[in-house]
């Protein structure tokens, strides 16, 4: 069996911030043993790294402890302080940093937070990387508990006294220059100034670059959710709570409207009706535009196991294929990288332009939606309105445990009977999620009650075998 990360899901290292794997003493290792890494991997000197947060009440003490690891670790770091993770992805591309570390858990909870490391190359690692990260920290653990308990225990005090006195002076320039970039993917004889839009921050990351950016451009914004106070993230609001912004939207007569996650990597979009548009919508729509243009590379879209049929028959009117991957954004572009796709994502609202950025970016996919909009003189919901998607249902059940959900004889009964009844018109995907402990249930099919019922037994027979009681 090929080795899998431990700590590492599909999104970095994520956890409950104080506990393991996100306690202090954990973060400093974790700092030191990318700085090991690092070393041997990368020729240039000195060895430096971008670094940023979210808006979360524990990024900044999580920041500094990494800081600190990475720096006993012989890497000196460029703190962004509050930005956005595509925003680290792109510095992450200058001369100066092999790369960079943004803390966040993204679409989670504030109590919850992650860390995210990303190559040179703006991308999330290698499994290959991850291995050799936590095999450096299996090793300090081993040699802790072999003789070393005083060693280790003065270390670990002097430790906690670095990660809580590191200076990290912020720098602006850096925030800045992603702005920049932004700004620059809207030239001036493009029309997008004469859209109004409705904007969630969620709270988050984009709370101050998104506002930023639409006074820069030009473009009539309303601001939802963008005071954060360190627990507020993501609370009721942001990608996966869209309503709010899709009644804001209407009622003002705006566009369009859109809602970021926490970290703004994602984007769920409202049409000026109010009707609620996710990245399975997004990606029709601009794999039509490519390719209407002459755009669209490799003839393909990449989505996910997520990825709803609704949009698969879309695109095949249109000719154009949908590759399919394991959940999760690395993996979407792990398959674009080997195919020469140019656009791929998910259905959370996670879209990658590869011709712009290797990072799914959710004002990137702003600044996309509304020059589709410009050029062909579209609605939104008229870009859209070919994807008929079929009911979806996804449910979560959490788990004490992960064994393979094929061993289950209870559950392999109900996936294979709703496979017997929908045949080729429906599709199941029984999976773990990659950064909480949850089995996910999806299942979609022509008929809600359908789905419904089925989803239900599936879910009910993971939750008798391996739920939490």
């Amino acid at each position: 069996m090929i080795a899998k990360p431990k700590l590492f899901g599909t999104d970095g290292v994520r956890g409950v911030a104080g506990k393991f794997p996100l306690d202090r003493d954990t973060v400093f290792r974790l700092g030191r043993a990318l700085g090991t890494v690092l070393e041997k991997r990368v020729e240039k000197r000195p060895l430096q790294l971008v670094l940023g947060e979210d808006t979360r009440e524990s990024s900044a003490w999580i920041s500094r402890a990494i800081a600190a690891g990475l720096r006993a670790g012989g890497v000196e770091v460029g703190y962004a302080g509050v930005i956005t993770t595509p925003g680290v992805a792109f510095l992450s591309r200058r001369p100066e940093f092999a790369g960079g570390v943004m803390v966040s858990a993204s679409h989670n909870p504030y109590h919850d937070n992650g860390i995210k490391i990303l190559s040179h190359e703006g991308m999330k690692l290698s499994e290959s990387v991850e291995l050799e990260i936590e095999a450096h920290l299996d090793s300090a653990w081993a040699a802790a508990s072999h003789g070393q308990a005083r060693a280790e225990r003065s270390e670990r005090d002097g430790r906690a006294t670095a990660a809580s006195d590191v200076s990290l002076d912020s720098a602006p320039q850096l925030d800045e220059e992603y702005e920049e970039f932004l700004a620059s993917l809207a030239p001036a004889e493009n029309r997008r100034s004469r859209f109004r839009v409705v904007i969630d921050c969620a709270n988050g990351s984009a709370s101050r670059v998104a506002p930023s950016l639409m006074r820069r451009l030009g473009i009539e914004a309303r601001v939802l959710h963008g005071r954060p106070d360190g627990r507020n993230i993501n609370l009721d609001c942001g990608s996966l709570h869209p309503q709010k912004m899709a009644d804001a939207t209407r009622a003002s007569g705006a566009d369009l409207g859109v809602a970021f996650d926490g970290d703004a990597d994602r984007a769920i979009f409202a049409t000026h009706e109010g009707r609620v548009v996710d990245g399975d919508h997004v990606l029709y729509a601009g794999a039509s535009f490519l390719q209407e243009h002459g755009e669209l590379k490799g003839g393909a879209v990449v989505g996910t196991l997520m990825t709803n049929l609704g949009l698969e028959l879309a695109l095949g009117r249109r000719d154009i294929d949908l590759k399919r991957t394991p959940v999760g954004d690395k993996y979407v572009l792990e398959e674009m990288l080997r195919s020469g796709s140019n656009l791929g994502g998910e259905p959370s609202g996670h879209i990658i332009f590869a011709d712009v950025s290797l990072a799914g970016d959710g004002i990137i996919t702003l600044l996309e939606v509304l020059r589709w909009m410009d050029a062909t003189g579209r609605t939104l919901s008229e870009l859209v309105s070919p994807v008929k998607q079929f009911p979806q249902i996804i449910r979560n059940v959490p788990v004490r445990e992960r064994v393979p959900l094929e061993s289950i004889a209870e559950v392999e009964s109900a996936v294979s009977e709703f496979r017997g009844e929908v045949g080729s018109r429906g599709r199941v995907v029984v999976r773990y999620s990659g950064t909480e402990p949850l089995a996910r249930v999806m299942v979609e099919a022509e008929e809600a009650d359908v789905v419904e019922r089925h989803a239900q037994r599936i879910a009910s027979a993971i939750d008798a075998a391996l739920g939490i009681r």
